[in-house]
C-alpha cells in the first residue's frame, strides 16, 4: 500500500472512532429539523461526507457540537434549495416512533403504566415537533442532545443569552401547549385520544 492510502485508511478509522458514537444524536436532530425520516437520513449522510471531507481541519475538543453545527448547515442549506423555512410534512404523524424503555426500567411496572410512559413520551414529541424551527432546535440540543448552552451557541450561531432565551420561551411554549391538551382531553395524555 501506499503512503497515502495507509494514510487515507488511517484518517477514516479516526473518523470512525470519533463521529459514529453521535449518529443517533445527529440523526434525532436531524428528525426534528427536517421533520420527515427520509429527509432526515439524507441530511445525516451528506453531515457525515463533510464532515470526513474536512476531518483534517477538525482542531476542537468536542466533536458531537462539531456534527451537529455541520448538520444544521446542511439541513438549513436544504430548506434554502428547497425554498421554505419549514418542511410541511410532520415525522411524527406519518411515523410513529418506537419507545423504547431505558434498560434501568424495573422489570415490574404494570402495563397501564407502560401504556401512559408511551402515550406521554409520544405527546412530547408531537409538542416538540410543532414548535417554531429555533425554538424546537434549542430545546431537542439541550434536552435530547444534552449539549451545554455554549455549545449550543456554536451549533446555533448565536450568543449565548439567544440560547438562554430561546429555551425559557420553549420550555413555555410545550408546557402551555401540555397544558392545552391536557385540558382539551382529561384522562389521557396530551396529544392522544381517549
Amino acid at each position: 500500500m501506499t503512503d497515502d492510502a495507509n494514510a487515507e485508511q488511517d484518517k477514516a478509522r479516526r473518523f470512525r472512532d470519533a463521529a459514529l458514537p453521535h449518529l443517533d444524536d445527529v440523526f434525532t436532530l436531524a428528525r426534528y429539523l427536517m421533520r420527515n425520516s427520509a429527509d432526515a437520513e439524507d441530511a445525516v449522510q451528506e453531515c457525515y461526507l463533510r464532515a470526513l471531507r474536512h476531518f483534517d481541519s477538525y482542531r476542537g475538543p468536542a466533536m458531537k457540537p462539531w456534527l451537529l453545527a455541520i448538520l444544521r448547515n446542511v439541513c438549513n442549506a436544504e430548506f434554502a434549495r428547497r425554498g421554505k423555512q419549514e418542511i410541511a410534512a410532520d415525522y411524527t404523524a406519518a411515523e410513529p416512533v418506537a419507545e423504547e424503555l431505558p434498560m434501568w426500567q424495573e422489570p415490574h411496572a404494570s402495563p397501564e403504566a407502560v401504556l401512559l410512559r408511551q402515550q406521554d413520551g409520544a405527546a412530547i414529541r408531537r409538542l416538540i415537533a410543532n414548535l417554531p424551527q429555533p425554538f424546537r432546535e434549542a430545546i431537542v440540543l439541550r434536552e435530547v442532545n444534552d449539549l451545554s448552552y455554549d455549545e449550543i451557541a456554536k451549533v446555533a450561531g448565536v450568543p449565548v443569552g439567544t440560547v438562554m432565551s430561546r429555551l425559557a420561551r420553549a420550555r413555555s411554549m410545550l408546557r402551555a401547549a401540555w397544558n392545552v391538551a391536557d385540558e382539551a382531553t382529561p384522562g389521557s395524555a396530551p396529544g392522544t385520544s381517549p
